[in-house]
């Protein structure tokens, strides 16, 4: 016969599920104003006061402002680290993925533009808080991955291999969107339109012939 589970463990289970619930729900209700506020400027005080949210109920459900942002980045991330996959899937030929890409590459930056700056905010704290780099560093190797998926797609279409390793690939683009980020931030349009061309410069070095 198959036992029953323990009915106070099903309890238990449920009691989890459901608090692990708020926190998200919470999190990404928030997300916004921490993107707003930035990490060095924020209390979860500070947080309630730009939210729908009390203080006692943030506080309840996350030990500080540090547990919530890292929470929330990841709710986030587990979105937008797919933000490409559908333009790798519908790739038919090279110069079709390249334009796609960077019609959303360049398309996300401005309108994410907050979250984008709070991410880089957090990865830039990481290097004095040990406290949650282990997220950071997790956060950024599925980034990686983002990319390599789109660098490895372009390559094959190409016929081509990558002339880069994953994280070179990575260092490359990501620094030029973070780069475009600032200049988008302070209104800088000539940089903006300069951006276009350094990307698609890096493209140009992102492959090499296969040996024959």
């Amino acid at each position: 016969m198959t036992q029953t589970a323990d009915p106070r463990a099903r309890i238990e289970e449920r009691a989890r599920n459901k608090f692990e619930s708020k926190r998200t729900e919470l999190a990404e209700a928030t997300l916004h104003t921490l993107a707003e506020l930035g990490y060095a400027r924020t209390s979860l005080r500070e947080i309630a006061q730009n939210s729908e949210y009390s203080h006692g109920v943030l506080h309840y459900y996350f030990t500080d402002k540090l547990d919530l942002i890292t929470h929330a980045v990841r709710q986030y991330e587990a979105i937008c680290v797919t933000r490409y996959d559908e333009v790798v899937a519908n790739a038919v030929d090279a110069p079709g993925l390249y334009a796609d890409f960077e019609e959303k590459y360049f398309a996300t930056l401005a309108a994410d533009a907050g979250i984008h700056r709070l991410w880089y905010d957090l990865r830039n704290q990481a290097l004095f808080d040990g406290s949650f780099r282990t997220d950071v560093l997790e956060i950024e190797e599925r980034r990686e991955d983002m990319i390599w998926r789109v660098v490895a797609r372009y390559c094959e279409l190409r016929g081509t291999t990558p002339a880069l390793d994953r994280a070179s690939a990575y260092i490359l683009l990501d620094g030029i969107f973070q780069r475009t980020l600032l200049h988008h931030l302070a209104e800088n349009t000539a940089e903006i339109t300069a951006a276009h061309g350094q990307l698609r410069a890096a493209f140009a070095m992102l492959d090499c012939p296969t040996p024959q």
